[in-house]
């Protein structure tokens, strides 16, 4: 069987792997392979013109001239970038490699028209310092004009330009390449004018998990500092949470969570504001439909937590770079009576799993499970209200 329920086992024969000689993996065996694994597996198949994998002949012949490691990851990289899934990235890398958005990239783009144009720019980041601003255009990146420079992203991989496909290769275009800086134009109020802005990459932030502040009237605010992964982040909420009177308000700020995390940090947060169990999100694996043409569909609950419970009123706030689990955190609060502000987030499609390659153990991670709020609407869908004063 070549469903998700077999990730375990493909997790321990990637580990296997790593004690095999190169001269005996087949990776011209392993790209052919890595098709499969996307079309038994990626749960977003719909979004796919024709609802068949896009393939062109440049990908063709990329795949059939797999010969090493160099050549299999370069062709996991382009067949990954074919799907315009920012949820969708390989397991490795090159020092070259394009940026993995939104964790790092400090523009959102959307196109309009004939015109690419900034729908957000991450607090504090470079984009930010240079006083770049939501409306402004993205007119050129490297010099080439930004329509050129988007198709040409797409035209070496063989593939046309369609809406979802531009927004995608804008993105990752302004988010560069790793092992250097950007050059962008940027036009506001009629100006043009160039900026050299650094890959995220040369930034470290030394954070903790969370940040608390109050003031003498204003509710308690919560940042969660990009660590949904990170299982100390639990003790760090819980230890914010016990500062703050019983019955005050608290703002959990989701706004930089853009690499996603766990449900066990989600649960945790969520458990402080239940009283019983609730649901807060719903999944379904369409792999286990597509082998045995049975739908799989399952609700997620949050569960009180002894000892830890918050009656204040909870407002969630979210934005661009609030991505996958923290996306998860937001339907998942709204799910339980709470107010969640902050307009589009991420849109981070689906709960990511893990998959080796049968003979060289390389990992691609892919959106395997489709997620919804609890009345249906795909989480990558969910829009929040605008925040009071915004």
């Amino acid at each position: 069987m070549k469903t998700v329920w077999l990730l375990g086992l493909l997790a321990g024969a990637a580990a296997a792997q790593a004690q095999v000689p190169a001269s005996a993996i087949d990776y011209a065996a392993d790209a052919r392979a890595l098709d499969q694994r996307v079309i038994d597996n990626y749960a977003y198949q719909d979004h796919w013109p024709g609802g068949r994998l896009p393939d062109s002949p440049v990908l063709a012949a990329e795949r059939a001239a797999v010969h090493d490691r160099d050549s299999l990851l370069h062709y996991a990289e382009n067949r990954i970038a074919s799907l315009a899934d920012h949820h969708a990235i390989t397991g490795s890398s090159f020092k070259d490699s394009w940026a993995v958005v939104p964790t790092y990239a400090d523009l959102w783009i959307v196109r309009r028209g004939d015109r690419y144009v900034v729908d957000a720019v991450k607090s504090g980041s470079p984009a930010a310092e240079a006083g770049i601003v939501k409306g402004d255009g993205v007119t050129a990146i490297a010099d080439m004009p930004t329509v050129q420079a988007v198709a040409g992203f797409w035209q070496a991989l063989g593939l046309d330009v369609t809406p979802e496909r531009a927004d995608y290769a804008a993105r990752v275009l302004a988010a560069g390449r790793r092992d250097r800086p950007r050059v962008l134009t940027v036009a506001h109020g009629g100006q043009a004018r160039t900026v050299t802005l650094p890959s995220l990459y040369t930034i470290h932030l030394d954070q903790p998990p969370v940040s608390v502040s109050s003031g003498a009237k204003a509710p308690s605010r919560i940042r969660i500092n990009n660590s949904l992964g990170d299982p100390t982040t639990i003790a760090a909420f819980d230890a914010a949470m016990a500062t703050i009177a019983p019955d005050n308000p608290v703002i959990i700020d989701l706004s930089d969570t853009p690499s996603g995390g766990n449900t066990s940090v989600a649960r945790a947060m969520m458990g402080w504001f239940v009283r019983a169990p609730t649901s807060y999100q719903v999944h379904s694996l369409p792999a286990e439909e597509r082998e045995t043409g049975i739908a799989r569909q399952w609700i997620e609950q949050v569960l009180p937590r002894a000892g830890k419970y918050h009656a204040g009123k909870v407002r969630v706030e979210v934005g661009r770079w609030t991505g996958s689990m923290g996306e998860g955190i937001a339907i998942g609060f709204r799910a339980i009576g709470a107010a969640v502000c902050g307009g589009a987030m991420a849109q981070l499609r689906g709960a990511v799993y893990d998959f080796a390659l049968p003979s060289s153990g390389m990992v691609v991670k892919l959106p395997a499970e489709r997620l919804a709020t609890t009345d249906g609407i795909p989480r990558a869908a969910f829009v929040a209200r605008a925040c009071p004063g915004t």
